[in-house]
C-alpha cells in the first residue's frame, strides 16, 4: 500500500484537477498572513498541492518547524517566509516526485524572500521513523502535516515521533481527514480511497484514545468541515461513512488533564500576537478578543502560560485550589456527534 500511495502521488496525480474528492482540497478560509505568504509561492508548488487545511499556526518567527509529508514544499515555504531568515523549515516526504519539485524551488524562493542563506530542507523519509533522518529529541517547536497521516499505516507511531522530537511546550498543528466510524477493511485496502485521504481516515474516537494512551491527554479542533465526494462511484462505495476535514492542535505539556478542571484561572489576550492583533483563537471554543478576560479551564491556561503564546497573554490565578469540573462546551459539530471529549474542547 505504501508503494501504492507513492505512484498516486508521484505519477497518478500531475495537479489538482485529477482529484475525485475534495478531501485534499484547501476551501476553509486562510489566515491573512498565509494568503500573503501564498502569493510569494512559485506556481509549481501550488499546483502540485494537495493538503486539506491551513496548518500554520500563529507566532512562529525565529521557530524551527517541521512539516511531515511536504510534498512539493508549499507548507514549508509558507513557513519558511513566516519564520524568518533566523528560523528553520525541515520537510520530510517519501515520494521522490514530490521533493524534486520541493528542493529545485529552493533557489528561486529564498531569493523571493531575500534570504542570504537557504532556511529550509528536504529529506526523503517516513514519518513513522524521524530518528532515521537524524531528527533529535525535543529539537523541533513545531510540527505540521497537511492531510498526510492518514496516509500512514502506523499512525500510533507517527504520533509517539511526533511527541518525541517537540520539545516541552512544543505544539502539533495539523490538518487531516477524520471518518465518524472506523473505516471498513476493504476501503482501507482500495488505492483509490487511500490515495484521496479516505481509506486511512482515523475514527475521531480512535484519535482521542491513542493520543491519551501515548500521553497526551488534550487535543483542540480548531476547524473542521464536512467532505464531499465528487466522484459518484467514490460516494456510494462510502455508504453512509461521513467524512471530515480537520485542524487539529495538541501541546506537549505535562501538566494537561484528562478532562477541564475549575481552579478559578482567567486569561487576557494582549493583543500582540501581529498575524491577530484583534483576537486570537486557540480553537473553536476558545476565541480571545484583546484587552478582555475569559474564565478559562486548567488545561487552557497551562496551554497559554506555559508555551511559545506565553507572553502574549496575562494570566490570573494559579493551581492550588480546586473548585470541580469546569464547564466547557463541545468545539465541533462532529464531537458532538460522536460525543468525543477532547479536554475542554
Amino acid at each position: 500500500m505504501q508503494e501504492k500511495v507513492k505512484e498516486y502521488y508521484g505519477k497518478t496525480l500531475q495537479n489538482v484537477n485529477d482529484l475525485k474528492t475534495s478531501a485534499c482540497c484547501t476551501s476553509d478560509a486562510l489566515p491573512k498572513h498565509v494568503r500573503g505568504a501564498l502569493k510569494e509561492i512559485d506556481a509549481e508548488i501550488l499546483d502540485k498541492f494537495y493538503g486539506c487545511g491551513s496548518p500554520i499556526p500563529y507566532a512562529i518567527k525565529g521557530r524551527v518547524i517541521l512539516d511531515l509529508g511536504c510534498g512539493s514544499g508549499r507548507d514549508v515555504y509558507v513557513a519558511s517566509k513566516l519564520v524568518g531568515e533566523k528560523g528553520r523549515v525541515i520537510g520530510v516526504d517519501m515520494t521522490d516526485e514530490q521533493l524534486e519539485v520541493a528542493r529545485r524551488h529552493i533557489d528561486s524562493q529564498m531569493a523571493r524572500f531575500g534570504y542570504k542563506e537557504p532556511n529550509v530542507e528536504f529529506h526523503k523519509g517516513y514519518i513513522e521513523d524521524l530518528k532515521s533522518i537524524g531528527i533529535k529529541d525535543a529539537s523541533v517547536d513545531i510540527v505540521i502535516s497537511n492531510c498526510v497521516i492518514n496516509l500512514s499505516l502506523d499512525k500510533r507511531a507517527v504520533f509517539a515521533e511526533i511527541f518525541r522530537v517537540l520539545k516541552e511546550g512544543g505544539e502539533l498543528y495539523f490538518s487531516d481527514v477524520f471518518a465518524d466510524r472506523r473505516v471498513p477493511k476493504h476501503l482501507q485496502a482500495d488505492p483509490v480511497f487511500v490515495g484521496e485521504c479516505l481509506g486511512g481516515a482515523l475514527y475521531i474516537e480512535d484519535f482521542r484514545r491513542m493520543l491519551r494512551e501515548l500521553g497526551y491527554l488534550d487535543y483542540r479542533i480548531v476547524t473542521n468541515r464536512k467532505l464531499t465526494l465528487d466522484d459518484l462511484k467514490m460516494k456510494e462505495t462510502a455508504g453512509d461513512i461521513s467524512f471530515y476535514s480537520m485542524t487539529i492542535r495538541a501541546f506537549k505539556l505535562s501538566t494537561l488533564e484528562d478532562i477541564c478542571e475549575n481552579y478559578g484561572q482567567t486569561a487576557k489576550y494582549l493583543g500582540t500576537i501581529q498575524e491577530a492583533r484583534d483576537e486570537f483563537t486557540l480553537d473553536a471554543h476558545h476565541i480571545f478578543k484583546a484587552g478582555e478576560s475569559a474564565p478559562v479551564c486548567g488545561n487552557t491556561a497551562s496551554m497559554l502560560e506555559e508555551t511559545r503564546y506565553s507572553s502574549h497573554f496575562e494570566i490570573t490565578g494559579d493551581k492550588s485550589v480546586h473548585l470541580g469540573e469546569f464547564p466547557c462546551g463541545f468545539a465541533s459539530d462532529i464531537v458532538k456527534a460522536t460525543g468525543s471529549s477532547s479536554g475542554c474542547c
